[in-house]
C-alpha cells in the first residue's frame, strides 16, 4: 500500500519506528496531490518546497534520537481562512489575495507543534459562507464522488482532499455545518468540536473582534478517513492558547455515562423534507449501535424547529448581516446572489428580537441538557437531503431548498455542542451519512459511537475523482 493511502495513525507509527521517513510520506502525498488535485481543485496553494524542507528537518530530528510528537512527519492541509505565518488568509476573496499573516492561528500552531507537515491550503467559498466551495480567486472545488453536486462548504476543499488521499487530516471549521457537511458530501469523517474545545482565533482579526454569533458557534475541527484519526487530530488541535478566553482546559475523556448508553435517533427532522436515503442512514446507524449494546429509540429532542429559527435570527442578524456590505464590495457574483437569497428568506431582526433570541437560546440549551441527561447521544442526518447540485443556491428558490436541507446541521452550532459526521450507507455514487451529537466536552462519546458505526460500515478508503 502506498503511504498516501494510510491514515495518520498508521503513517505516524511507521515514521516513528523508522519503517518510513517523513520525506517518503511527503513525497507520496505530493505525488497523489499532483495526480488528483487538477480534477477537483481541492488544494489551491501547494506548499511543496516548504513541505520537503520540513520533512528533511523531521527526519534529521528522528535520526538524532529526539522525542517525536504524535504527528511527526505526517502531511496535512489547512483551510484558506485561518492564519498561517507567511501566507495570505485570503478566504477566497480577490482583494485579500495579499493579506499575509505574520503568525499562525492556534490551530495551525498546534498542528505544527504536533509534528505535522502542512503540504497545502484547501479551498473555501468567498468569506466561507456557503455550502458550495467556489470563489473568484481560486475557482470551484468539485466533489470527487460526483462533480455535479457540491463537495460541501465551507470546508469543501478539506473534505475533497481527504477523500482523495491528499493527506490523512484536513483542517476545517464550522459555524453552520462547514465541517460536517463536506464530510457528508465527500463520504469521510468530520468532527465539529464543541464550544471552546479548540482555541480559535485569527491574529489578523484579533483587533476587530467577532460578532457574538461567531463567538458562540464557530469552532475548528478535522476531516479524516478514520474515526481514530479524528480522535488523534482532536487531541492535537485542542492544545491550549491562553489568548483565547474561551478555551476550555478539560480532559479528553469524560466520566463514564450510565450503561447502557441511551441514544435518541431523529430519522425525519421536523420542519421540512427528509430524503428517504438519509432517513434510512439514521435508522441504520441506530441498528449498528443497538447491536453493540446501546439502547436506541426514535425520540425528538426539544424544539428542533425553533432551534433552527434561532440560529437564523442570531447568525443572519450579526454574522451575515454584518458581512453583507463587505460581500457586496468584495465578494464574487455567485456568493453575493446566494447571500442575497439567504437574507431575503431569513431577514435580519431588530435589536429587541435579537436579544430575545439570545435569551431563548440559553433556555433551549437548558432543555437540551436536561434531555441529554437521559439521552447522552443524539443522531440526526447531517443534511436532511442529498448533496445539492452545484450553484443550486444562487436563486431564491434554490437557496430555500438548500437552507431547508441544512436545518439538522444548525443545531450543534446553535447550542455549542460537538457533532461527528460519519458515512452510513450509500446512494448511487454518494455516501449517505449521519451526525452524532453529545454534550459539550463529550466528543469522546461521539467518537466512541462513531467507531462502532465505522466497524460495521467499513473504514473509508481514498477514492479517485469520478468522471462527469
Amino acid at each position: 500500500m502506498d503511504l498516501w493511502q494510510l491514515d495518520a495513525t498508521d503513517l505516524a507509527r511507521l515514521i516513528r519506528t523508522g519503517q518510513a521517513s517523513a520525506r517518503e510520506a511527503v513525497d507520496s502525498v505530493l505525488a497523489r496531490l499532483h495526480k488528483v488535485n487538477p480534477a477537483i481543485n481541492a488544494v489551491v496553494r501547494v506548499l511543496e518546497e516548504d513541505a520537503r524542507t520540513q520533512a528533511a528537518t523531521a527526519d534529521a530530528a528522528r535520526a538524532r534520537g529526539h522525542a517525536l510528537p504524535p504527528l511527526h512527519g505526517v502531511p496535512v492541509t489547512t483551510k484558506i481562512n485561518v492564519d498561517q505565518a507567511g501566507l495570505p488568509t485570503d478566504n477566497g476573496v480577490v482583494p485579500l489575495k495579499d493579506f499575509v499573516a505574520t503568525e499562525d492561528s492556534p490551530v495551525v500552531a498546534n498542528l505544527k507543534h504536533a509534528g505535522a507537515i502542512i503540504v497545502g491550503r484547501t479551498n473555501a467559498p468567498a468569506f466561507s459562507m456557503r455550502i458550495f466551495t467556489d470563489n473568484a480567486l481560486h475557482g470551484r472545488t468539485l466533489n470527487p464522488r460526483d462533480p455535479a453536486v457540491t463537495p460541501g462548504g465551507s470546508s469543501g476543499g478539506a473534505g475533497a482532499a481527504v477523500a482523495t488521499g491528499i493527506g490523512p487530516i484536513a483542517h476545517g471549521n464550522d459555524i453552520g455545518g462547514s465541517v460536517r457537511i463536506p464530510a457528508y458530501c465527500n463520504g469521510v469523517v468530520g468532527l465539529r468540536t464543541g464550544f471552546a474545545r479548540i482555541p480559535s482565533f485569527n491574529p489578523t482579526a484579533a483587533a476587530t473582534g467577532r460578532p457574538i454569533g461567531a463567538v458562540l458557534m464557530a469552532v475548528q475541527g478535522p476531516h479524516t478517513r478514520t474515526v481514530r484519526d479524528a480522535r488523534l487530530a482532536l487531541e492535537v488541535m485542542a492544545r491550549g492558547d491562553r489568548r483565547d478566553w474561551r478555551w476550555n482546559d478539560v480532559p479528553m475523556q469524560g466520566p463514564p455515562p450510565a450503561r447502557p448508553i441511551k441514544v435518541a435517533i431523529v430519522p425525519e427532522v421536523p420542519g421540512g423534507f427528509s430524503h428517504p436515503a438519509q432517513v434510512s442512514a439514521v435508522r441504520q446507524a441506530g441498528k449498528h449501535l443497538q447491536a453493540a449494546g446501546y439502547v436506541v429509540e426514535e425520540m425528538l429532542p426539544p424544539d428542533i424547529e425553533r432551534g433552527v429559527q434561532l440560529w437564523h435570527e442570531i447568525c443572519v442578524t450579526d454574522v451575515l448581516g454584518g458581512l453583507w456590505p463587505t460581500m457586496q464590495k468584495m465578494g464574487d457574483p455567485d456568493g453575493i446572489a446566494a447571500m442575497r437569497g439567504w437574507l431575503d428568506i431569513h431577514k435580519p431582526v431588530d435589536l429587541a428580537t435579537y436579544v430575545a433570541a439570545l435569551t431563548e437560546r440559553e433556555s433551549l440549551l437548558f432543555r437540551w441538557m436536561t434531555f441529554m441527561q437521559q439521552w447522552p447521544l443524539v443522531i440526526l442526518p447531517t443534511l436532511s437531503d442529498l448533496p445539492p447540485k452545484q450553484v443550486a443556491d444562487i436563486t431564491r428558490d434554490g437557496q430555500a431548498t438548500v437552507l431547508e436541507a441544512m436545518r439538522p446541521a444548525l443545531l450543534a452550532p446553535l447550542l455549542g455542542l460537538p457533532g461527528l459526521a460519519v458515512p452510513v450507507g450509500s446512494h448511487g455514487r454518494l455516501r449517505t451519512g449521519v451526525q452524532i451529537m453529545a454534550m459539550r466536552n463529550r466528543e469522546d462519546l461521539c467518537l466512541d459511537a462513531g467507531e462502532v458505526i465505522e466497524a460495521a460500515e467499513g473504514v473509508v478508503m481514498p477514492i479517485d475523482a469520478a468522471k462527469s
